[in-house]
């Protein structure tokens, strides 16, 4: 909305100005924000790698600046949130001087890189609006590429399930197979948790419950209420991306958090922090 009502603002000005015969300072300053800001998620894409230049204008294998060390590392800072404060400056600088390096330069690839989309929505679940996250991921069909559905978060199908792991939870008698597992009876009977009776390793399946209640008409899309992108892609570090609908040129598609990574145990930490499941 914000992009638009700028739009819509550099219009008028061209046309108030439009017998003088020149653009408004004010509408040079609009266009050149416009240029500045990372609109879209392919534009991160290319200006992170090194084949866009800060209008706009791409760069092709065949240009001397594609790719370029010193360019990306001029462009990068510009790729950062600056106004929130959340992301370490020291950390940025080294993450900068890892993915430009002249020997062994980092690029994201949009089809084979480890990165995942956070989507947070709206659903009406029963008649009640109700929040929820939908985690997805591309993956190859055919011929081309598609977004699928890989995991979601929603606050409705956790309460369902408050497994007791204490000493005194209730439990099936190791004994139980002597009586014809006659035990569930007494085990299930007016039991809203029937979870405990299972293995340590269970772990409710979300996305099935979320795929059955929408599929039994239970659940209706309303609304997508902001969008987040999550990267593994670079070795040792993890960062997001969140879209900053706001003026000036520090806008759009931005990185908002940048976590260095000591190891795979760290890295797994992090993802069931995103996936909510710590």
């Amino acid at each position: 909305m914000r992009i638009a009502f700028i739009i819509t603002l550099a219009i008028i000005s061209f046309h108030t100005s439009v017998g003088q015969g020149r653009l408004t300072d004010d509408m040079k300053e609009t266009e050149e924000q416009l240029s500045a800001s990372t609109k879209q998620i392919n534009q991160f894409f290319r200006r992170f790698n090194g084949e866009e230049d800060e209008k706009g204008n791409r760069y092709y294998p065949s240009d001397k600046n594609y790719h370029d060390p010193a360019l990306r590392k001029k462009y990068m800072p510009v790729l950062f949130d600056t106004q929130t404060g959340q992301v370490d400056a020291a950390l940025a600088k080294s993450f900068i001087s890892k993915i430009t390096s002249k020997t062994d330069p980092v690029y994201l690839d949009f089809h084979k890189d480890d990165w995942l989309a956070e989507v947070n929505t709206v659903f009406l679940f029963k008649g009640r609006e109700i929040p929820g996250t939908l985690y997805m991921r591309l993956q190859q069909q055919g011929q081309g590429y598609e977004w699928v559905i890989e995991d979601v978060a929603f606050e409705q199908f956790q309460k369902l399930f408050d497994k007791d792991t204490s000493d005194t939870k209730k439990f099936l008698h190791p004994m139980s197979h002597e009586l014809d597992f006659m035990t569930l009876r007494k085990g299930l009977e007016g039991n809203k948790h029937a979870e405990q009776f299972t293995g340590r390793k269970f772990e409710p399946d979300y996305l099935t419950i979320f795929l059955y209640e929408f599929n039994q008409g239970n659940m209706k899309f309303k609304t997508v209420k902001d969008v987040n992108f999550h990267f593994f892609s670079v070795k040792g570090y993890y960062f997001s991306i969140s879209n900053f609908n706001r003026s000036g040129y520090n806008s759009g598609w931005l990185i908002s958090s940048l976590v260095a990574l000591s190891s795979e145990d760290e890295k797994q930490q992090m993802k069931n922090y995103i996936y909510g499941k710590n």
